[in-house]
């Protein structure tokens, strides 16, 4: 599965953030941010933490969030 596919599931994806890509582990219809907790649909997801393996929901989050506020 790639990031274009849509998934079967309406399930959280387990999801392994890489350097300019992010691969599927699980299937599912998205993840969830890790400073709102919203759920962010893959074919969405422009944001994320190689370091952290966390997703963010847009620049606002990864910014807060690599500034130590959230």
């Amino acid at each position: 599965m790639n990031r274009y596919e849509r998934p079967s599931s309406s399930d959280e994806a387990e999801v392994r953030y890489l350097d300019a890509d992010f691969r599927v582990m699980r299937p599912g219809a998205f993840v969830r941010c890790a400073v709102t907790g919203v759920a962010i649909p893959l074919e969405e997801l422009r944001y994320w933490s190689v370091e952290r393996q966390e997703a963010y929901a847009g620049p606002q989050e990864a910014l807060s969030r690599a500034l130590g506020k959230a």
